[in-house]
């Protein structure tokens, strides 16, 4: 018996990768993984209890933000080099992630500036 892979549940996947790339899936991941840092899900020492912006405000906010168009298609215009994918960044981490607290940057300034933060 062969057992082929189903291609819907492949090109669903795929479908899912692509719209990742997309602005509006760059602020969907975006704010749910934000989310999920302030629930507990992930470092919950660092992140659980922190406050965390209305997500329509969010997407609101984002999308005025110049910093994250000009991220955006800098990214995009790339091929999706991850190290210019668009990150929020918390100025003041020990605040949540508030419309006054976050900012656009790339993942390797946001990777770097976590880095400095640790080891300074």
């Amino acid at each position: 018996m062969v057992i082929s892979l189903n291609s819907n549940s492949m090109s669903r996947a795929e479908s899912n990768r692509k719209y990742w790339k997309t602005f509006n899936g760059k602020l969907m991941m975006t704010y749910n993984n934000m989310s999920r840092r302030v629930r507990g899900y992930v470092k919950p020492h660092l992140y659980d209890g922190l406050e965390l912006c209305d997500r329509k405000e969010f997407y609101d906010w984002s999308s005025a933000n110049e910093s994250f168009t000009s991220l955006y298609k800098e990214w995009v215009n790339s091929g999706y080099d991850r190290s210019l994918s668009p990150s929020i960044d918390r100025i003041d981490s020990s605040i949540g992630y508030t419309l006054s607290n976050i900012q656009w940057i790339t993942h390797s300034e946001n990777s770097r500036k976590g880095s400095n933060s640790r080891w300074n």
